[in-house]
C-alpha cells in the first residue's frame, strides 16, 4: 500500500496550492479518504474528509478556502487550498479508512508520508 503526497511548498498569504494523494495498493473507490494536518509542537487535525459517496466534511477552519476531491478512476485524492493563511502552515497528510467515523477521529487504516505547506 501506498500513498504519496505531492504539491506542497511555500506561499504567501492569500495565495493558493492544490495537493495530491497518488494511492496503491488498495480498492481506492471502497475508502473514505481524508486530509490531515500537523503543524509544529500542535496535535494533528482532520483538515477534510471525502466519503464514498463522494460527501464531504471540513474542519470549520477552513470552510470556504479549502476543496477536497477524489478521481477513482486515477486512486488520486485532491486538496484545493485558497486564501491560505499562515496558521495553514503543517505538513499535510492524506489517509485512507474504511469507515467516515472513525477516520475522522483520526483512525486511519493508511497514511501518506506527508508534504509540507508553509504560508508566509
Amino acid at each position: 500500500v501506498q500513498l504519496v503526497e505531492s504539491g506542497g511548498g511555500s506561499v504567501q498569504a492569500g495565495g493558493s496550492l492544490r495537493l495530491s494523494c497518488a494511492t496503491s495498493g488498495f480498492t481506492f473507490s471502497t475508502y473514505a479518504m481524508g486530509w490531515f494536518r500537523q503543524a509544529p509542537g500542535k496535535e494533528r487535525e482532520v483538515v477534510a474528509l471525502m466519503d464514498r459517496d463522494d460527501s464531504t466534511t471540513y474542519a470549520d477552519s477552513v470552510k470556504g478556502r479549502f476543496s477536497i476531491s477524489r478521481d477513482n478512476a486515477k486512486n488520486t485524492l485532491y486538496l484545493q487550498m485558497n486564501s491560505l493563511k499562515p496558521e495553514d502552515t503543517a505538513t499535510y497528510y492524506c489517509a485512507a479508512g474504511l469507515r467516515w467515523d472513525t477516520l475522522w477521529a483520526g483512525y486511519a487504516d493508511y497514511w501518506g508520508q506527508g508534504t509540507q505547506v508553509t504560508v508566509s
